[in-house]
């Protein structure tokens, strides 16, 4: 049977929840707009767009929004640029599920820019078939468009894909999209990712035989 596995980028491929919340802040306070790390932590997995409204307000235009959006990835990119800080297992789950044929997706709410970042500092771009960015879609989650569209993107049902998120937002998005939910501990508390079908926590936990054992059972449930 051929399944997909999408990964989510931040907290999931790469530890940037730090990097994330001080370029946000750093954004902010050049414009003399408030932002704390509580208040960012809230935000953690929604897209750029939705940010930019909830701090600087709706009044903006789309050139200002796209100022504001470029400054704080800049921001971002400088940070992680000489040093990324890639998830533990995270190389190794992506070459253990490539060898064994499963499909490979990215479904982010970062933009392409820094998720060309993440897959080159990863050494691995070429193991995904389909990478869908916040750019690529008009509703963050938890919306379930981004994972929709990775399957569309990668042919396959969304009944056979499993999405590994860190997010509670991304949990939602994944089970919206009739997907397995895979959380992974780190920016969430256990209870805040109990919907998800599967937590764990670190990639180390996950394999092939994981992913196939699930969705294949999902699959003889289906009516």
């Amino acid at each position: 049977m051929q399944i997909a596995v999408i990964f989510d980028v931040d907290g999931v491929l790469v530890d940037s929840f730090a990097a994330h919340r001080d370029s946000w802040i750093e954004a902010a306070a050049e414009a003399g707009v408030e932002m704390t790390e509580e208040q960012f932590a809230a935000t953690f997995g929604r897209t750029s767009r939705e940010i930019i409204r909830a701090f600087w307000g709706d009044g903006l235009d789309e050139a200002a929004m796209r100022g504001i959006d470029e400054r704080k990835e800049a921001l971002y990119r400088r940070r992680v640029a000489d040093d990324l800080p890639i998830m533990d297992g995270a190389i190794e789950l992506v070459d253990a599920l490539h060898a064994d044929g499963i499909h490979l997706g990215v479904g982010s709410s970062g933009p392409r820019a820094n998720i060309d970042l993440t897959l080159e500092g990863l050494g691995r771009a070429n193991r995904f078939e389909a990478v869908v960015t916040g750019q690529d879609v008009v509703r963050g989650k938890p919306d379930p468009e981004v994972f929709l569209l990775g399957a569309t993107r990668l042919g396959i049902p969304a009944s056979r894909c499993a999405v590994i998120e860190d997010a509670p937002a991304g949990i939602a998005a994944a089970r919206a999209a009739g997907m397995l939910a895979v959380a992974l501990l780190g920016t969430a508390t256990r209870e805040a990712l109990a919907d998800a079908d599967l937590v764990v926590a670190s990639l180390r936990e996950l394999d092939a035989g994981t992913f196939r054992e699930r969705l294949e059972r999902r699959d003889v449930d289906e009516p």
